[in-house]
């Protein structure tokens, strides 16, 4: 695999995220340098508190650094990562309750400009990979927690990104619900092709992931398998 800066999807430097100002002042992130290359599967572990999610959200796009600089190469500016190149599967579903299972799935291709019947197409396909197409009419309420995440899980692989990003994706569920959601997590990272980055506490989560983030007190290291150019 090529480590070249044109493959790279993420390279944050020296990034640090600081909330508030002055004796209140919280450091979320402190000074964290990491990249993220095509086929990573990460595992960002820590206890609650550490700074996991800032630094996810960081990634994401979804957050502006206080000090350091993040790029996404290979993925375009921060404007065009979701929907699109970059997906979220957040510790709760966030499965919209008007709309029904296929048409949750589909929105984030609607949102890009796709054909109603074409997103409509690929939105059961991708449910039918993960047995879940006999639900696509149901509505969230209807679903149990381990079907409403798996559903996630079909939009981001009907989206078709590059890179994945999941936080908590287990902590609301059981345990055996938990591992389910973990092994389609990673069997769509590599039906896609997609790195994939599991914020997670637990770590039979992350010994399902060859590569290892650690945070504590907002501070990243990173462990195993990494790939720093």
């Amino acid at each position: 695999m090529s480590n070249s800066s044109t493959d790279l999807l993420v390279r944050c430097d020296r990034v640090a995220r600081t909330y508030g100002s002055g004796p209140s002042a919280v450091v979320a992130v402190h000074d964290a340098t990491c990249q993220v290359h095509p086929g990573d599967r990460i595992a960002l572990m820590g206890p609650s508190g550490s700074g996991k999610t800032t630094l996810l959200h960081l990634i994401a796009g979804l957050d502006d650094p206080t000090v350091g600089s993040i790029s996404w190469p290979a993925l375009g500016d921060r404007h065009s990562l979701r929907p699109g190149p970059l997906a979220i599967v957040f510790q709760s579903p966030s499965l919209l309750p008007p709309l029904d299972v296929v048409e949750n799935v589909a929105l984030p291709m609607l949102l890009l400009g796709t054909d109603r019947k074409t997103a409509t197409n690929a939105a059961h396909e991708a449910l039918a990979r993960l047995d879940l197409d006999d639900l696509s009419s149901k509505l969230p309420e209807e679903l149990s927690g381990g079907q409403a995440q798996r559903v996630a899980i079909a939009r981001v692989l009907a989206g078709r990104p590059r890179l994945i990003l999941a936080d908590e994706p287990t902590g609301q569920l059981d345990h055996a619900t938990g591992i389910r959601v973990i092994d389609v997590l990673i069997e769509a990272a590599d039906e896609l092709g997609a790195a994939l980055i599991i914020n997670t506490h637990d770590p039979l989560v992350a010994n399902r992931l060859p590569q290892r983030w650690d945070m504590a007190n907002g501070r990243l290291t990173i462990l195993g398998g990494a790939k720093i150019c």
